[in-house]
């Protein structure tokens, strides 16, 4: 029954994660926060686990969807260069930062970041006239700052450097890849730490490989891959406008769920 609900949670996330074109740690940890807390998962380590399984499934869906940008010439190699720069520590920043937080604040926290995200997407800001590229200290510098938010919410990036890049004379459809390729740093390095720093920490469930449950990690993975093609195939037939409000909905209700 518990491996069903984290198949099942996968390709929700990943039908959601399709329509809705945002990575998939928005969906996934909602989800499995509501599925550690029916578990009975200890308060104190829930939401750190459910960031650390998260970043955990998006090395896997990031993985093929960076590929695919690459082959259409749609990733800014001179771009993610430097930014994986800063995302390497920025990533481990973000893990030591969600180490020093109780279970409940963390929740708390990405309620606050939900309803954020929630109304940035029902109110869209427009970019001013864009502008010339940046040094490389720049871009290492966003680098670090992705990473360390992404690491703490257990997002893979893409709602922080798609508007970061967007600023920039850059073509849309390689803002977007670019974004997706530094999403797989970030959650390779985030990973690695959660494995790293979550280790000694006591009353994790088990089967977890520090801050990664591994069972959620497996079902999750197994289905969301497939199930975001699904979803992607879905939103041709639904207004994009619809998706935004329905999607925002979403958020801004898991956001006044955790904070309440």
């Amino acid at each position: 029954m518990i491996i069903a609900s984290y198949l099942i949670a996968g390709i929700f996330a990943g039908i959601t994660a399709g329509l809705f074109g945002v990575g998939g740690g928005l969906v996934v940890v909602p989800i499995l926060i509501f599925i550690f807390q029916w578990q009975g998962v200890s308060p104190e380590v829930l939401t750190h686990l459910a960031i650390g399984t998260s970043l955990a499934t998006i090395v896997f869906t990031s993985s093929s969807s960076v590929i695919k940008h690459n082959q259409k010439g749609s990733v800014l190699w001179a771009i993610f260069k430097p930014m994986s720069i800063g995302i390497m520590l920025g990533a481990v920043l973000g893990v030591f930062t969600v180490v020093q937080l109780e279970g409940d604040l963390l929740k708390k926290m990405f309620g606050v970041f939900a309803i954020l995200v929630s109304i940035k997407m029902m109110f869209k800001v427009k970019v001013e006239k864009r502008k010339p590229l940046p040094g490389k200290p720049v871009f290492i510098f966003a680098g670090v700052i992705v990473a360390w938010v992404s690491s703490i919410f257990g997002i893979g990036g893409g709602t922080l450097t798609v508007p970061f890049l967007s600023r920039f004379r850059i073509q849309m459809k390689q803002v977007v890849g670019t974004s997706a390729a530094c999403g797989l740093p970030i959650a390779v390095f985030a990973s690695l730490s959660n494995i790293v720093i979550g280790s000694g920490v006591p009353d994790r469930p088990e089967w977890s490989l520090g801050f990664v449950y591994l069972p959620a990690l497996l079902g999750i993975a197994l289905t969301s891959i497939y199930f975001a093609r699904v979803g992607a195939n879905l939103a041709h037939y639904i207004s994009g406008p619809l998706l935004t409000k329905l999607f925002s909905a979403f958020l801004m209700l898991v956001g006044i769920k955790f904070l309440i």
